[in-house]
């Protein structure tokens, strides 16, 4: 374990015990927690044994990452709440071949600070090391979304299957933004060229058809720059509400510049009002959309983005 721990940490508006409740019964857990797909405890013979319990983890339709876990050492001082955790697989496919961590629940005046740290090593020596370069930030933003769908749910009471209905859809619809912008800046104007789109921009604009070929590779690069954009997460809604605005704009030029692909097959009509509707869609979506920047990724530091 020579990698730097994982560390995430969230205050909840809400008592110890509850937040107990809700992070150490596993239908609970398994809800929220985006790590596991499904917990199971295994009886006890004593009541003072550690609590031992098998995880699965769906990775993909048709693959998924089995495990066991051992939770053991809570205890109680000054009120603050802490559970050890020691888990692994034996699945070759899973990078993480066995790891130890914690989960503290400390009382505030106005609720409780809700904190883990854990490490683990990994498999395929070299290999799997530098593979962890990758991975391991990837366990850490899902932690962080994790608890803060954890920390909504207890303090609005919405279910977890909802927000994260809401995070993937919402996401879906940024990824499909981005292959639009990008598609139609590199294949139509960039790669191709396509004659209608040298004649919808000289119908237009001043250019004249000798510097089209130009003009239309320099619009192209522009598109592109905008898919780009849609990968930074704080321009979303001004890109978003930019789209609800141009797509109409683009639409009623291009029926200008050329009135008979307002009734093409698949033509431009439909698509701008299909893409400004998803803009509008989007932006509903991202309304209390969970983020893994509510929470803290290093001791005594702010809020990470």
């Amino acid at each position: 374990m020579s990698n730097k721990p994982i560390y995430v940490e969230i205050d909840i508006d809400c008592s110890v015990d509850e937040a107990w409740t809700y992070t150490q019964q596993p239908q609970l857990h398994e809800q929220w927690d985006l790590r596991f797909s499904r917990i199971t405890y295994c009886d006890k013979a004593h009541e003072d044994e550690p609590q031992r319990f098998t995880y699965t983890t769906n990775v993909l339709p048709g693959i998924s990452v089995s495990g066991w876990g051992e939770s053991k050492g809570t205890h109680e001082k000054n009120g603050v709440k802490t559970s050890s955790l020691h888990f692994g697989t034996k699945q070759r496919i899973s990078p993480i071949q066995e790891g130890k961590g914690y989960w503290q629940y400390v009382p505030k005046q106005n609720g409780m600070t809700f904190l883990t740290q854990y490490d683990y090593d990994v498999r395929y020596g070299a290999i799997g090391r530098a593979f962890d370069v990758l991975f391991r930030p990837v366990m850490g933003w899902a932690t962080a979304l994790s608890f803060d769908v954890l920390a909504r749910w207890l303090e609005q009471g919405e279910r977890p299957r909802t927000q994260y209905r809401r995070f993937f859809s919402y996401y879906l619809l940024i990824a499909l933004f981005v292959f639009v912008w990008l598609y139609q800046g590199l294949v139509p104007k960039v790669i191709g060229q396509h004659p209608l789109e040298m004649a919808m921009l000289t119908e237009l604009s001043p250019i004249s058809s000798q510097h089209a070929a130009t003009a239309i590779v320099v619009v192209g690069l522009l598109e592109i720059v905008v898919a780009l954009l849609f990968c930074v997460r704080k321009l979303h809604r001004v890109l978003l509400i930019a789209q609800v605005v141009l797509f109409p704009l683009l639409t009623v030029s291009a029926i200008v510049a050329a009135p008979h692909v307002a009734t093409d097959p698949f033509n431009v009509v439909t698509f701008n009002v299909l893409l400004s509707g998803l803009s509008i869609a989007a932006l509903m979506l991202r309304v209390e959309l969970p983020t893994a920047s509510s929470c803290k990724r290093k001791r005594g530091a702010s809020h990470d983005l």
